[in-house]
């Protein structure tokens, strides 16, 4: 149960008469309401209020559940005025400048805390308060919002006025109008399902006068209004302790993946074995590759990356690892300017939730490419979008295309070396130690739209293992993100 449902429940049984037991010695409150009435009868007659119509009598099947035989059914606007509001008009600044008069609009009830309001943003002046329908209303009014939405209320704990957002209440006898406001609260539901209108539902002062409320005595009021201020702190302690644990709940999933992809890019997450060839053979291979490409033609010969040095090590990792700059261990195919048509990659065509492809695909005819159409990409290459890296649009190509693959510029492309395995250089682009170097304010330049250069994305350290190990480090993510995954 949610602490909302709870709290519901607390007032569902306050006026259901369930919350505190009943007293034979309470006066009941067909006596009380005689005393209401006649409250009305001299505001009256001392013409502070108008006489209205007759109200309806309360027929069987209005009433919606039973309570104790010392309570009574009354409408609304048989204990209290139904008062409006107004706007003064805000062209006129005689209206606003100076304003001493508290103005209420239903935006700033939404930060009201607890159960008074004294203010606004906003005051109005003796001028703006002649001049519109608003009217000053009395300490002990019930301010409750009858649009946009319905159902915000508060006690006025001094005077004020509200815009016409309101049906405001302010009771014949003030000594109810603690257990009137948590009667309001519980009948709401009832009061936004009698609403009117198309653009937005409101309810009018007429149809919100009609509201039925359970009256008890006065004395078993003042029982039940100590009751539930007695529960309500244990209510909201319950409720930070649940939207705690839904921020954890809803976190928890992230922070584990983070966790897995971090022990994995530092070897904690599988055993290591003596008899893997250790990475310091491995890169060997990979720069013979490298030499090999070039030579053919294939890739172009860049200008070396310095060496690593010790003191720009993260975290220590185990002895047949080794550290390496990303471009020593990646390459890309270069660009070109498309000639037929093709199936254009942008940064639209990830899902960056699961950091994959998307299915659909997007079919683009040459005299029509983008400007930024001009990454050759091929099966096995890993996206990395480097703008907002922190977005995480990244995947790796996957699958075929029913033509040309062609990315947009925004990406860096990775094609990895034999000697290193896509996935593990992949999970490592998602790792927090990476995420934090590709988004850091040196590294990502940019206000509104940060972006990493090349220059400083290839000159990232990775974590390389042997690849061996890389093969089982991927496996094991594999199996663990899975789980993460049913765990949202």
């Amino acid at each position: 149960m949610t602490a909302q449902q709870l709290k519901n429940s607390i007032l569902q049984l306050a006026v259901q008469g369930k919350l505190v037991p009943q007293d034979p010695n309470d006066e009941p409150a067909s006596f009380l309401l005689k005393k209401i009435r006649a409250e009305k009868e001299q505001l009256i007659k001392a013409g502070k209020i108008k006489k209205e119509k007759p109200l309806p009598p309360i027929t069987e099947d209005e009433i919606p559940f039973d309570v104790p035989e010392s309570w009574e059914w009354v409408r609304l606007d048989g204990l209290g005025q139904i008062v409006g509001g107004g706007t003064p008009k805000t062209d006129k600044s005689e209206n606003w400048i100076n304003g001493k008069i508290p103005w209420l609009t239903p935006a700033d009830m939404k930060n009201v805390a607890g159960k008074y309001v004294s203010y606004g943003e906003r005051n109005i002046t003796e001028n703006g308060l002649n001049n519109s329908s608003a009217q000053i209303m009395p300490e002990n009014t019930i301010i409750y919002s009858s649009r946009a939405p319905i159902g915000y209320i508060a006690i006025a704990s001094n005077p004020l006025c509200t815009n016409q957002g309101f049906k405001s209440v302010i009771p014949f006898f003030v000594e109810i109008v603690h257990y009137l406001y948590f009667s309001l609260i519980q009948r709401t539901p009832d009061i936004q399902s009698r609403a009117s209108g198309t653009t937005f539902k409101e309810i009018s002062g007429t149809e919100f006068g009609q509201t039925l409320i359970p009256l008890p005595p006065l004395e078993e009021q003042h029982r039940i209004v100590a009751r539930i201020e007695e529960l309500l702190p244990y209510i909201d302690a319950y409720d930070t302790a649940e939207q705690k644990l839904t921020a954890l709940n809803t976190a928890f999933p992230d922070q584990l993946k983070k966790s897995i992809l971090q022990a994995a890019v530092q070897g904690k997450l599988v055993k290591q074995d003596p008899n893997d060839e250790p990475a310091s053979v491995l890169l060997e291979q990979i720069r013979t590759e490298k030499e090999q490409l070039i030579k053919e033609g294939k890739i172009k010969k860049v200008k070396p990356l310095p060496p690593v040095a010790e003191d720009e090590v993260p975290f220590d990792v185990p002895e047949s690892w080794e550290w390496v700059r990303l471009g020593n261990v990646v390459y890309n195919h270069g660009q070109i300017t498309p000639q037929t048509d093709f199936c254009y990659i942008d940064i639209g065509s990830i899902d960056n939730q699961q950091q994959r492809l998307n299915e659909q695909e997007t079919t683009i005819t040459a005299s029509k490419a983008p400007s930024r159409a001009r990454r050759i990409v091929k099966y096995g290459d890993i996206l990395y979008s480097t703008v907002r890296p922190y977005l995480h649009n990244m995947c790796i190509i996957d699958r075929e295309f029913s033509h040309t693959p062609i990315a947009s510029t925004g990406f860096a492309v990775m094609a990895c070396y034999k000697g290193l395995n896509n996935r593990y250089l992949f999970y490592f682009l998602l790792s927090p130690d990476f995420d934090n170097y590709a988004n850091s304010n040196e590294n990502s330049k940019g206000v509104a739209y940060p972006a990493i250069n090349d220059a400083r994305l290839y000159n990232a350290l990775v974590p390389l293992p042997p690849l061996e190990e890389q093969h089982r480090i991927v496996a094991k993510c594999e199996e663990l993100l899975s789980l993460v995954e049913r765990c949202r």
